[in-house]
Order: structure tokens, then C-alpha cells, then sequence
């Protein structure tokens, strides 16, 4: 890094301008190897870029990149049992046994989203929502005493995402026979948030 600093600031100096890397190294070697919130910003660079970003070829090739490392792990839960292993080709058939953090069987754990590492998982005897970092055993219980943060199988949908403050939050939709009701759990203050969505009555089943 320090030696491609050294370049950049002597080609500055010199007032000589770095080679045109143009548009097909760019997209086939640069952008697929940047982090999912940066090719989002990408997009908005121009239309050709916005087009070449949402295309199906750049989605599989940033999604190769994005798989590639070590720091890639496999979570495979069973009847009785839950495993940690690598996609290395090298190390694949290497598990780490773990326990889990909540008194169920693994069998008895859904998991519903994922993002960077954190799972957002069900316990089915209580349908209560935790968040669980499998590789530092770290788990916290996102439900409380206002009904917020259980789950229903058959009518809601759960996911995690990153906000523009950096802060992890689980969205949480509840739809009732009429109603859809938006929750956000921030990770960073430990509270639930109502959203507005979909002013409007929800269609009956």
C-alpha cells in the first residue's frame, strides 16, 4: 500500500498522468472485487456503470470474489449437533463442534437472515429472535416483554441489513389478516422501532 502511495504522490509531482485503465478492466477486475456497499455507490457514477453493475454477469462474478478467502465459514447445523467449517478446499473437511449458546436443540433453530458473520435465528419451542455470532459464540435475545422480536412462520419475514450509521439492524415484517406492520431492532442501542410502511390496508389472505 505504502509503495502504490509512493507512486500515485511521484506521478502527482511530476505532473504525469496514470494509465487509462478503461472500461473492461474496470468492470471484469476492479469493481467485482469491492465491498457490496461500494458497488452500490458505484452505480451511481453513470449509466453505463449502473447498467454493466446490475447486469447477471457482474452479480456472479462479484458474488465469486466476494466467496473467495479463508475467512469464509459453513455453519451446518443437525439433529443433535452444529459444525463450523471452511470453504478452503484445503481445510473443507475440517469441523469445529460447537455449542450453542440457547437451550435448544440445534434441530430446534431456524435461522432466518444473514449478514457478515451474524445470524438471525428462531428458537421453534418459543419463537423468540436472537442474534448469534457462531465463531465468538456471542448471542443476544431480541425479544421483550411488548410481543416485539417473536416470530410467525407461516406470515412474517425477517432480514438483516447495514444502515447508513453503520449500525446492524434487524427488519422485522408482521402481517396480520389486514394489516403489515415494519419493525427495526438496532443492534447499537438494543430497541425495537416501529416503520412506516404500507399506509394503506394490507389485501386479505
Amino acid at each position: 500500500m505504502k509503495k502504490l502511495k509512493g507512486c500515485l504522490y511521484s506521478a502527482s509531482e511530476s505532473n504525469t498522468k496514470l494509465p487509462d485503465l478503461g472500461p473492461d478492466l474496470m468492470m471484469s477486475e476492479i469493481l467485482p472485487r469491492l465491498p457490496a456497499k461500494c458497488v452500490g455507490r458505484a452505480k451511481k457514477v453513470c449509466k453505463e456503470w449502473l447498467s454493466c453493475i446490475s447486469s447477471k454477469e457482474f452479480v456472479m462474478m462479484h458474488c465469486r470474489h466476494m466467496c473467495k478467502g479463508s475467512r469464509q465459514k459453513i455453519l451446518s447445523i443437525g439433529q443433535e449437533s452444529c459444525f463450523i467449517s471452511s470453504t478452503t478446499v484445503d481445510l473443507v473437511d475440517e469441523k469445529t463442534m460447537i455449542t450453542l449458546p440457547f437451550h435448544v436443540r440445534p434441530s430446534d433453530v431456524w435461522i432466518l437472515s444473514s449478514l457478515n458473520g451474524l445470524l438471525c435465528v428462531c428458537l421453534r419451542n418459543t419463537f423468540e429472535m436472537l442474534i448469534w455470532n457462531p465463531l465468538i459464540r456471542s448471542c443476544i435475545n431480541i425479544s421483550d416483554s411488548k410481543s416485539y422480536g417473536f416470530f410467525k412462520i407461516y406470515s412474517d419475514a425477517v432480514g438483516l441489513y447495514i444502515d447508513s450509521s453503520n449500525d446492524y439492524r434487524v427488519l422485522h415484517i408482521k402481517r396480520g389478516r389486514f394489516t403489515v406492520d415494519v419493525m427495526a431492532y438496532s443492534r447499537r442501542t438494543s430497541h425495537w422501532k416501529r416503520i412506516p410502511f404500507l399506509q394503506k390496508k394490507a389485501l386479505p389472505y
